[in-house]
């Protein structure tokens, strides 16, 4: 718990891995490490598991801070308040290597600016801390690394991003080293991370708990059920398995699962640093109206004042297709920035706030 409130704005890492064994592509991976052993690295992270939901592409928990996803050659841990989750990125490597024969090729750690960054622990009190830390305890053979800042016009939203990746990708056709089990392919996907602040109040409260305190009677799992179907959270990808959770007395998580994709909401609802975010991944191939559907649904149903989107993308058009969206509900864009990374491809970065602001 920070000083002054709980710190909603999310730390993002992820690793993904390849097999040298030409069978690999048909096991299951990561998705072989022990509950214990992921236990123990959510332990040195500071949280636990809550709610769990699996299909047979991956696994997804959801966390007493947020997410895990775990597939066979790819794990995303995404994290909130003073978790320290780069403390997870040596025993990962080195479990994957030691139990499964994996070795890690991809390394990319996100994030926006905390609301209280005092309040962060180490190796989190700045992002400066925060690359030093992942240049010490990635592998050596990660070479190709980059480390950004991306800035806005909204002084409170930026973007940190730092990638770490093996090279092989251009010079390496071998199906086995590249295939990325339950992602189809890397080079149509897109990851969208939108960050919400100054959430609609009426919005907001019905992310606390009814009948707060007494769990005997009410459960996490009722009172997450009860607000996804309330607020309409349900709705943004009806083809989705929801596994929710409402925490006392106020808060909510949830992971969607839709075949090989996942999505994830988690919802800070306190006056005064009320926070939602939202993450999903898509493909190029997709509906291109299917994306806008879901981003008017989600600013609709929390109505915030200020917003930030991070797309991850080849393609120049997803980002196009996010501001597009958000304007028809009452937001303007007010910034967008735009950097590439080895690998991981473009990150554009663009920040709106409701049209009343000037």
């Amino acid at each position: 718990m920070a000083a002054s409130g709980f710190e909603g704005f999310e730390k993002r890492i992820e690793l993904q891995f390849f097999g040298d064994d030409p069978l690999f592509t048909g096991s299951m991976g990561l998705r072989n490490l022990e509950f214990e052993c992921l236990e123990e690295i959510l332990h040195a992270v500071q949280c636990t598991v809550v709610s769990a939901v699996a299909n047979r592409h991956f696994d997804a928990y959801v966390l007493s801070e947020s997410s895990l996803f775990v597939y066979p050659t790819k794990i995303i841990i995404k994290t909130c308040g003073t978790t320290q989750l780069l403390k997870s990125v040596r025993p990962l490597v080195h479990l994957a290597s030691d139990r499964l024969g994996l070795t890690v090729r991809m390394c990319r750690y996100t994030r926006g600016s905390f609301i209280f960054p005092k309040a962060q622990p180490s190796p989190h009190t700045s992002f400066e801390e925060e690359v030093i830390f992942l240049e010490e305890n990635l592998p050596s053979r990660l070479c190709f690394r980059k480390a950004c800042v991306m800035p806005s016009n909204v002084s409170s939203h930026s973007w940190h991003v730092f990638t770490a990746c093996d090279g092989d990708d251009d010079d390496n056709d071998d199906s086995s080293h590249r295939h990325q089990l339950g992602e189809g392919r890397n080079d149509a996907l897109y990851t969208i991370e939108v960050c919400m602040t100054e959430l609609d109040r009426a919005s907001a409260r019905k992310f606390f708990r009814r009948g707060a305190g007494d769990d005997k009677k009410y459960s996490g799992d009722s009172a997450g059920r009860e607000m996804t179907g309330l607020t309409g959270i349900g709705d943004i990808n009806p083809r989705a398995l929801i596994c929710d959770f409402g925490f006392d007395p106020c808060g909510y998580s949830m992971n969607g699962i839709d075949g090989d994709r996942y999505s994830t909401i988690h919802v800070t609802p306190e006056e005064g640093f009320s926070y939602a975010s939202y993450e999903c991944v898509g493909s190029i191939y997709d509906n291109p109206h299917e994306i806008s559907r879901v981003l008017k649904k989600v600013a609709q149903v929390f109505r915030p004042g200020t917003v930030s989107v991070a797309t991850t993308c080849t393609s120049h058009d997803v980002w196009r297709r996010v501001a597009k969206a958000l304007e028809l509900v009452g937001l303007k864009c007010r910034s967008c920035s735009a950097d590439e990374f080895p690998t991981t491809g473009t990150v554009v970065f663009q920040t709106f706030t409701t049209t009343r602001r000037k």
